[in-house]
C-alpha cells in the first residue's frame, strides 16, 4: 500500500519537483527500479507530466546528484546521526539524502534546502515523526557537512565496494581511483551532428572535440535546444560515437545492427550512407528508436526480435554487424549512476552468456571478408577483452583487425596493446571537470576471413 500524504500547498516552490525525485529515489533504493524506466516510458512517475521544464531538470539534478555522491552521503549522515538513517520510513531517508546533497553540491540555500525537506518528511504519515530529526541533522549539516567529508577519501565511498575492488584489480588503483574521481562529477551534454561541428559548437555555446563530437554545459529540455527539431543532431556520448565509426566508408552496404535502441549508432549508420536494419527485441525500445530516426529524417529497416536467434533478412549475409550488446552498463555509472546501486557482481555470468550468443549469430550472419565490431559499455574485462579473446579462439574464420590511433582522432590512450578500443571515464581530462571524461567503453573489429 502506498504511503498516506497530508495535502500541502501546491504553490510552495520546488516542493513538487523534490517529492518526485524523493519518489524517484525510493524507486531505485527501495524497489530497484532503474531511472530510465523511472523517467521515460510506460513506467514513467506521473508527476513528471505536472512540472515545468525548469523543475523537471532540478528534479533530476537532484536524483543524480544523490545517486552520485550515495555512498559520501551514507557516511556523512552516519557520523551525523546518533542511531543512523531511520529504516522504517523510506521518506525521512529520501528527504535526508535530498536535503544533505543540496547543502553539498547544488546552488540551493541551505534554508531552503532544509525547509523543503522538511515538508517532505511532514507530507509522509510514516515519516511525519521525524521532522524535528531531519531538521536538526541538516543544519547540522550545513554547518559540519563539508569538513566532514574533507576528513575522508570521498570519490572511493561513491563506486560500490565490489566495483572498486574490480577496477584495482584490472587497471591499477591509481586509474581505478581516477575512474571513481571522474565519475564524480556531473557530465557534459555531448552531441552527435550530421555535418559542420564547429558551427554547432558555438550554436550551442560548447566546444568540437578531437573527435567530432560536440560538448556543452547547456542545461533544461534538451528538445528546445536549437537544431533539436529540425533534426541536426542527437545526443550521444563521445565515447558511444566511436564504435561505429569503425567501419571505415559504409556508404552502400548492407549493415545490422545488433541490440540498436535507442539508435544512437543507427543513426551514425545510417548518415554514413549504409542500408541499415536495426534490431532490438523491446517493442517500446524500437519504437523510440523509429521516432528518433523519423525526427533525424533518416531511414533504417527496424526489426522486433531476439537478435541472439534472428535469421538475418535474406540468405546473402551482411557487409557489416554492429553488435552493441547488452552488459553491466559500469561504464555509463556517470551519465546512469543508480547502475552502480542496481547492478551485482553475479549479474556478469548471465550478461557474459548473452555476449557470447550474440557474437556467434554475428558471425553466422556476416560475409566473408565482412566487418563484424563488437561493443560494451561496461568496464569489466568479462563483457568485453575476455568475451573477444574467447570468441577468437573458437571462431577460426574471425580475426582481429586492429584499430590505429589515427581512426580516432590520435588518442592512442585509448588503444589497447591488442588494438581494441578502452575508453574510461578518467579520459580527456579538463581543467573543467564536467567537459572532461568519457563513458567507459570497450570496442573491438573484427573480420571474417
Amino acid at each position: 500500500m502506498p504511503p498516506q500524504r497530508f495535502a500541502l500547498p501546491a504553490e510552495v516552490p520546488g516542493l513538487a519537483a523534490r517529492r518526485i525525485a524523493a519518489d524517484i529515489i525510493d524507486g531505485v533504493l527501495q524497489k530497484h527500479r532503474t531511472l530510465d524506466d523511472q523517467l521515460d516510458g510506460t513506467g514513467a512517475h506521473p508527476g513528471l507530466k505536472t512540472l515545468s521544464d525548469r523543475d523537471r531538470a532540478l528534479m533530476r539534478r537532484l536524483v543524480a546528484t544523490t545517486l552520485r555522491r550515495l555512498g559520501t552521503l551514507g557516511h556523512l549522515l552516519s557520523r551525523l546521526l546518533d542511531r543512523g538513517i531511520p529504516t522504517d520510513a523510506p521518506r525521512a531517508q529520501s528527504a535526508l539524502l535530498i536535503g544533505a546533497a543540496q547543502i553539498l553540491w547544488m546552488d540551493v540555500p541551505d534554508h531552503a534546502a532544509v525547509d523543503l525537506s522538511v515538508r517532505l518528511v511532514q507530507s509522509d504519515r510514516r515519516a511525519a515523526k521525524y521532522a524535528g530529526l531531519v531538521n536538526a541533522v541538516l543544519r547540522r549539516c550545513a554547518r559540519e557537512g563539508a569538513p566532514l567529508i574533507e576528513e575522508v577519501k570521498a570519490e572511493t565511498l561513491d563506486i560500490a565496494p565490489w566495483l572498486l575492488q574490480r577496477w584495482i584489480a584490472h587497471y591499477g588503483e591509481a586509474v581505478a581511483r581516477d575512474i571513481a574521481t571522474a565519475i564524480g562529477h556531473e557530465p557534459s551534454l555531448d552531441i552527435t551532428v550530421k555535418s559542420d561541428p564547429e558551427q554547432w559548437a558555438s550554436r550551442l555555446h560548447g566546444e568540437t572535440l578531437p573527435t567530432g563530437t560536440v560538448r556543452t554545459l547547456l542545461q533544461g529540455s534538451v528538445t528546445m535546444l536549437p537544431g533539436f527539431t529540425e533534426g541536426q543532431w542527437w545526443v550521444q556520448d563521445a565515447a558511444a560515437a566511436l564504435p561505429a565509426r569503425l567501419f571505415g566508408d559504409i556508404a552502400g552496404k548492407t549493415v545490422a545492427d545488433l541490440c540498436a535502441a535507442p539508435g544512437g549508432k543507427t543513426a551514425q549508420l545510417a548518415q554514413a550512407g549504409a542500408r541499415v536494419v536495426a534490431v532490438d527485441r523491446s517493442s517500446n525500445r524500437i519504437a523510440r528508436l523509429r521516432d528518433n530516426l523519423a525526427r533525424l529524417s533518416l531511414q533504417a529497416e527496424a526489426v522486433v526480435t531476439d537478435a541472439a536467434e534472428w535469421q538475418g533478412t535474406g540468405s546473402e549475409g551482411f557487409d557489416a554487424i554492429l553488435v552493441d550488446a547488452p552488459c553491466t552498463s559500469t561504464g555509463t555509472i556517470r551519465r546512469h549512476p543508480d547502475i552502480g546501486w542496481l547492478r551485482q557482481e553475479t549479474d556478469i555470468a548471465a550478461l557474459t552468456a548473452l555476449q557470447k550468443r550474440l557474437l556467434q549469430r554475428a558471425a553466422a550472419l556476416l560475409k566473408p571478408g565482412g566487418t563484424l565490431v563488437y561493443c560494451t559499455c561496461s568496464l569489466e574485462p568479462e563483457e568485453g577483452e575476455q568475451a573477444v579473446a574467447a570468441f577468437l579462439a573458437a571462431e577460426s574464420a574471425m580475426r582481429r583487425a586492429p584499430v590505429d590511433a589515427g581512426e580516432v582522432a590520435g588518442l592512442a590512450e585509448i588503444i589497447t596493446a591488442d588494438g581494441d578500443l578502452r575508453t574510461l571515464p578518467c579520459h580527456l581530462p579538463r581543467e573543467e571537470p564536467r567537459l572532461g571524461g568519457l563513458d567507459g567503453f570497450y570496442a573491438a573489429r573484427l573480420v571474417k576471413s
